[in-house]
């Protein structure tokens, strides 16, 4: 019995441009990686590489550049087949926060039974033995906004509540 909801992969060429919209060709960015001829060069080259085969269905890919599942016999799975993955932006980039520990933040757009959405996170990866390899999402959501806007005591409390802060919050 087949489900008609299963999102078929696109079937792409090395000149075709790279799923992960770094701007380069599929053989200039992600094919080389997942195709275990290199390996990625940074946490960031590593995140776009994952997001490319979660575009292209390679599985296996996934299994072992994630520190779970990395070392360990793959098998058949379903990693989203629902999903069809249609952009992809990185919002930044943090490298060697930690040695050999980087973190990237980003939103993947996607369509799943007719409906869009976006998965923003930021990412953990460590570099073990020259390899790049996902250990973690640290946070899903975007950045919490921080108010830096100093309040008075005087001031209406922020919460909304209509109070002064020194009645309110401030307490």
């Amino acid at each position: 019995m087949s489900d008609s909801s299963v999102v078929t992969p696109p079937t792409l060429t090395s000149a075709d441009p790279c799923p992960c919209c770094s701007g380069k060709t599929y053989a200039e960015c992600c094919e080389p990686l997942l195709k275990g001829l290199r390996p990625a060069a940074t946490a960031e080259e590593m995140m776009r590489s994952r997001y490319t085969a979660h575009v292209v269905h390679d599985f296996p890919y996934l299994h072992r550049t994630y520190a779970e599942t990395a070392g360990t016999p793959y098998t058949e799975e379903e990693y989203g087949n629902h999903i069809k993955w249609t952009k992809l932006e990185v919002h930044s980039h943090e490298p060697d926060v930690r040695p050999g520990i980087s973190h990237v933040d980003f939103s993947a757009h996607f369509e799943e039974r007719g409906q869009t959405g976006v998965m923003h996170e930021k990412s953990e990866f460590k570099l073990t033995d020259g390899h790049w390899i996902f250990t973690r999402p640290l946070r899903e959501g975007p950045a919490p906004v921080v108010n830096t806007q100093k309040v008075g005591r005087n001031d209406p409390c922020p919460c909304g509540s209509g109070k002064k802060y020194k009645k309110c919050c401030g307490k």
